[in-house]
């Protein structure tokens, strides 16, 4: 079976995206990465690529008059070598609904907190202040509004006592490098199924589903 083609979209140091990268080495993962861009220069994230022997490419944002502009810039990058699936791994951009309706269930994203509880920024000192017991991190299609859209996967992390965003984000973190190659290989396969506003993950022989409890390593 032919290997779904991925890019993965990035702004900063990629530790998602070697995430991606180790899963996808193994020839039987159904997804490959043929590229990966970055809307900023120089980051680890490009380097952790080239390193792979992934090709990548740089479209910075400032060189467009507009949000508009500069997604139909990516938009032409990505289908032009040939991507199927589109991955988001701390890409800080908010991508217009005209390019998230294009990739509409071929764009995914990895937020690091038990959506749709804490969108947005500063997840984990706002989970911390709220007084929740668990904190997280989701993979999700995306929608045009942010940090929205059906679940693929998530996995619940615990609040300790004591703990500040440092830590409860190191935690997160590591459930997140679980999580993302878990949703591209149920999406990549085809077992995770949009319908309305959810998605049904296919039995398999396999024994994976869309949670993930880090406490079970």
């Amino acid at each position: 079976m032919a290997r779904v083609k991925v890019a993965v979209l990035i702004s900063g140091r990629g530790s998602n995206l070697q995430s991606l990268i180790d899963a996808c080495a193994d020839p039987s993962f159904p997804a490959e990465i043929v590229h990966v861009l970055s809307n900023v220069a120089g980051v680890l994230g490009l380097e952790r690529a080239e390193q792979a022997g992934i090709a990548t490419s740089v479209i910075s944002h400032r060189d467009f008059p507009d949000r508009a502009a500069f997604d139909r810039a990516v938009d032409a990058r990505l289908r032009a070598v040939g991507a199927e699936l589109i991955c988001l791994a701390g890409f800080m951009r908010i991508l217009t609904e005209a390019f998230v309706e294009s990739w509409r269930d071929r764009l995914i994203n990895i937020h690091p907190s038990l959506l749709p509880s804490f969108k947005g920024l500063h997840t984990h000192e706002r989970a911390i202040a709220a007084g929740v017991r668990f904190a997280g991190c989701t993979v999700h299609f995306v929608r045009p509004a942010m940090d929205d859209g059906p679940i693929i996967v998530q996995a619940a992390v615990p609040i300790l006592p004591g703990d500040d965003a440092d830590g409860l984000g190191r935690r997160v973190l590591a459930a997140e490098h679980r999580c993302y190659p878990l949703a591209l290989k149920l999406v990549a396969s085809g077992r995770a199924v949009v319908s309305g506003d959810t998605v049904t993950v296919r039995s398999a022989t396999s024994p994976e589903n869309a949670t993930i409890n880090p406490a079970e390593d």
